[in-house]
């Protein structure tokens, strides 16, 4: 987002009076020994981790010391600058900050004491302190450096209150303590700084200081003011504003105003006002218009609901307008009208993003001739893009990405040769795209268009006419050939050509590229080949193609890199034990390749990682110690061949929130010390392992676990009762979960997924993840009865206990529940289906079957619409099955009904058939089911092989 700055000539002034100072100032004078013995004190105290003040040395000329300047001809020193780094700028701002940035960037903060031998510098009138570490109060001896007319001391971890006798300095025209942790309790101090032209307290804290709008508001001299983040509330008794000169520049923004202060509409000389991050409701302002010389005006992050006619309707002068990130429910055609109206001619930034903004955009647009940023971004508007957009001839940025226009990508965007920025992604825009849309857009640095259903095939020959750092076209069709246009983008940094089409081998020349990617996205493509290395510096996204070959070489700092879905195969050792990696990895995810070998033990140097998955590959061998140093968020290892117990280190992962252990060959006890040490983990899978001995009760301390998956192993004991304890699955806690927290800070390539068996089948769970409760304990040695403490659990949406040695009755309690799914067949249960079950109206998925289960199914919607399968194996009756009560009792004996008692006639041909496939198929299931071994090898391939079938039809389908 572009910004407008006010900047006040006085200031210019003071910046152009430094550097001629710097350049010519200290040429051919000494400075004067008071004052450099008065510097050497004052380094004495402070702490230069840099080393910054090596040239203050003594007897040195102190005229020529770093941060020194010294009057051209009396030789005191009159200046003293010693900022440190400037703040990291926002992503978005201007390239000459980030310039300055760069710059300050080797300049280590001071810290220590600021001393009182500063006082003997007597001419001092420009002290800057800025961006240091000092985390202390504000000095008051620096009330008494009474030459000062510029003073600096933001960002320098200042504290507490502001000292009043910084009312002294008399000839202070420049103030800025902003960025520090002050809380003043009253600001009538800035009265006595008669001459003060230019202040900042952003971020202090105001609650206090009540004073703050009389003071500010009536100052004399005062022409810009900026109160950032100062807690700063409505004010009940607004003032009438009698000065005869007003504030040119307002900074009130990121504050609690729910209105626009009324004292604000008299300051009638205002050319900047920035409201942004607020909580203004309702409609814009009508009284906005009293302020006629208006410039830049910012309302962007608040709760305005609509734009009126006359908001703004005298406000010929106004250039720069943000409305972004409100909550404007209206007709985007009649608010461009209105602008139209008062600001055609001079409108030169306009931002209303974010928003509700509907209907189309007008050919009016084209008529704002000086237009230079326009963002119309993540709102409603349909239709398609005027042609008129092309007569801007100003334009530089223009966003209308994330709504829903349709048409095709208009000819008319080859016409604005001032054009910069483009986007246009997550649209519904069509058809063919040629060179000639980009014939004259020679200055294009960004270009943004995923996600909609355009073609592009320029001839082969073709060059791109501007040179882009950033080319977003995922989901446009480019294939099957790799693009060669790239192959002349000598600045691209970020390049997303994601499901285009691609059906071709990475090109060698790609790889060489002389220009290294910050961000590199070609996922979902059928690229094909080896990769001996990517020369990407944070972000690498291949997955679901089809390369081969060993693991790629990466950038020693890269911070993500997916290479799932792919066929790359060996050993993990070149790319984890690489001694060069340098700088945390946040994101590792190689699942669905062909990976073979153990799972190095070098991860130490890996601190950092959040993210790994290594599922559905070919690794063997243990999980490795070092693995539990890392402090993970999600460790998925699901479908492989590893094996062992799992090492003790994996307590040291306290962050972790899943931990997918499942298809593999794990043994030994379920650890006690998960649910001891993982306080934070919501999904547990060790399904398909040989873990055995009984469920610890400390998993019953994980409040947080939303899904418990232990089934088919070899655990014993009891259910413990104590699973009522498990708070989230009995309470509906979604949005304050470590899940949802993690997954709201990363975008949905790194969401969460899972396999889990819900409702008789096996699904994959992403995004709906979070909303999910289930607990299976499946094909295990469980025995004695169901806790009737798991009826509490009433946020569980799956229960599986099926296969297992349970006895006894079904608990009333399951009947109050919210299941949707429910399997506790193939046990020994007896006794009644509870009539409590006829309240369970969310199920889909029912199965009691191979029970003991007597009596008539009870009534309900939902019990009465599963088939004969899901209680066959009882000795139930009732709908929905279909045979009599009788047949489902012991038969009665022939012998004693006096019908056919003797003399039957029997065909011993059929009863052959049947004693030879009995035997023939009982010496293939016998053994399954005398030899536990083999029949969980069994179920283990069956299931493997199921849901192999499933995923590849999924994926083909």
């Amino acid at each position: 987002m572009e910004s407008v700055a006010i900047t006040l000539f006085p200031f210019l002034l003071v910046i152009v009076a430094i550097c001629c100072s710097f350049c010519d100032a200290n040429s051919n004078v000494l400075c004067i020994e008071s004052e450099r013995n008065a510097l050497l004190k004052f380094k004495n105290d402070l702490v230069d981790p840099s080393n910054r003040l090596s040239s203050w040395v003594e007897g040195g000329d102190c005229c020529k010391w770093l941060g020194v300047v010294c009057h051209n001809s009396t030789g005191h020193i009159n200046q003293l600058h010693l900022a440190a780094p400037l703040p990291v700028p926002h992503f978005d701002a201007p390239v000459a900050e980030w310039e300055a940035y760069h710059r300050s960037k080797n300049n280590s903060p001071l810290r220590g004491k600021i001393i009182s031998s500063l006082l003997e510098l007597k001419h001092l009138s420009s002290l800057d302190l800025s961006n240091n570490n000092f985390r202390s109060n504000i000095p008051k001896f620096l009330g008494m450096l009474r030459s000062l007319t510029y003073l600096n001391l933001s960002h320098a971890q200042f504290q507490g209150g502001i000292p009043y006798n910084l009312g002294n300095l008399s000839k202070l025209q420049y103030l800025d303590l902003g960025g520090n942790y002050l809380k003043p309790k009253s600001l009538q101090w800035v009265s006595g700084l008669s001459f003060l032209q230019y202040l900042d307290l952003s971020y202090a804290d105001l609650r206090k200081a009540t004073d703050w709008l009389q003071v500010t508001f009536q100052h004399p001299s005062l022409l810009e003011l900026h109160l950032s983040a100062c807690s700063l509330e409505d004010d009940p008794s607004p003032i009438n504003v009698k000065s005869t000169k007003s504030l040119v520049v307002l900074d009130l923004s990121e504050n609690n105003f729910s209105s626009v202060p009324m004292s604000i509409f008299g300051l009638h000389g205002l050319l900047s006002i920035d409201l942004s991050s607020n909580s203004l409701e309702g409609p814009i302002s009508d009284y906005f218009r009293n302020i006629s010389f208006l410039e830049f005006l910012d309302l962007s992050g608040n709760l305005l609901n609509s734009f009126t006619p006359n908001s703004l309707f005298s406000l010929n002068h106004l250039q720069f307008l943000n409305l972004s990130s409100n909550e404007i429910d209206q007709n985007v055609s009649e608010i461009l009208l209105s602008l139209s109206i008062c600001c055609l001619d001079c409108l030169e930034s306009l931002d209303m993003s974010h928003n509700h903004l509907f209907g189309h955009l007008i050919d009016q647009l084209g008529h704002f001739k000086n237009l230079a940023h326009l963002s119309l971004a993540a709102n409603n508007i349909s239709g398609p893009i005027p042609l008129s957009i092309g007569e801007l001839s100003s334009l530089k940025f223009f966003d209308v990405s994330e709504n829903q226009l349709n048409g095709t990508f208009p000819g008319c965007f080859g016409q604005l040769e001032s054009l910069e920025t483009l986007n246009l992604g997550c649209n519904l825009l069509e058809g063919v795209v040629s060179e000639t849309h980009f014939s004259n857009i020679k200055r294009l640095t960004t270009l943004e268009a995923s996600q909609n259903r355009l073609r592009f095939q320029p001839n082969s020959s073709w060059i791109l006419p501007f040179q882009c750092q950033i080319i977003k076209l995922g989901q446009w069709h480019l294939g099957p050939k790799f693009p060669r246009w790239l192959k002349f983008q000598k600045n691209l940094s970020v390049l997303d050509m994601s499901n285009a089409g691609i059906s071709d081998i990475l090109p060698t020349w790609f790889l060489n590229l002389s220009t290294q990617f910050e961000h590199l996205n070609l996922s979902y493509n059928q690229l094909k080949g080896g990769i001996s290395h990517l020369n990407v510096r944070e972000f690498v996204d291949l997955r679901s193609n089809r390369f081969t070959g060993p693991l790629p070489r990466v950038f020693p700092a890269l911070q993500y890199l997916m290479l799932s879905n792919n066929s790359f195969s060996g050993p993990l050792f070149k790319l984890v034990c690489n001694p060069l990696r340098k700088g945390p990895m946040e994101c590792l995810a190689i699942k669905g390749n062909l990976l073979s070998g153990e799972i190095p033990d070098c991860w130490n140097h890996w601190r950092g990682l959040d993210y790994l998955n290594l599922e559905n590959n070919n690794l063997t061998g243990k999980i490795p110690p070092s693995l539990g140093h890392l402090n993970l968020s999600v460790l998925n290892l699901r479908n492989n061949d590893m094996f062992g117990e799992l090492p003790s280190t994996l307590q040291l992962s306290t962050s972790l929130i899943m931990l997918d252990l499942s298809d593999n060959h794990f043994s030994g006890s379920v650890p006690t010390w998960i649910g001891d040490k993982l306080s934070k983990l919501e999904i547990l899978s060790l399904r398909s392992n040989n873990f055995e001995g009984h469920i610890p009760q400390k998993i019953c301390q994980l409040q947080s676990l939303r899904i418990l998956d232990l089934g088919n192993n070899n655990i014993t004991g009891s259910i413990p009762k104590c699973f009522s304890n498990l708070s989230a699955m009995a309470n509906k806690s979604n949005q304050n979960s470590y899940m949802f927290q993690w997954s709201i800070t990363r975008t949905n390539l790194f969401c969460m997924r899972i396999l889990l068996v819900l409702k008789g089948r096996v699904d994959e769970y992403s995004t709906t993840l979070g909303l999910v409760t289930s607990m299976c304990l499946s094909t295990n040695r469980l025995i004695g009865a169901i806790p009737k403490e798991l009826g509490s659990l009433v946020e569980l949406q799956s229960l599986n206990l099926s296969g297992n040695l349970l006895i006894g009755n079904i608990p009333n309690e399951i009947g109050n529940m919210e299941l949707e799914s429910l399997d506790l067949s193939m046990n020994q249960l007896n006794g009644e289906i509870p009539s409590s079950f006829s309240n369970l109206n969310f199920l889909n998925h029912f199965n009691v079957s191979y029970n003991n289960l007597t009596g008539q199914i009870p009534t309900s919607t939902q019990l009465q619409s599963f088939g004969n399968f899901s209680y066959m194996g009882n000795h139930l009756y009732g709908p929905p099955l279909t045979k009599n009560r009788s047949t489902y009792r012991t038969p009665t004996n022939v012998a004693y009904n006096g019908s056919r008692s003797e003399g039957s006639n029997v065909n011993w041909l059929y009863v052959s058939i049947v004693l030879g496939f009995v035997m023939g198929f009982s010496s293939v299931v016998a053994p399954l089911f005398y030899i536990r071994s083999w029949r969980h090898e069994y179920y283990r391939k069956l299931d493997h092989i199921g849901r192999k079938l499933y995923m590849s039809l999924g994926y083909y389908g």
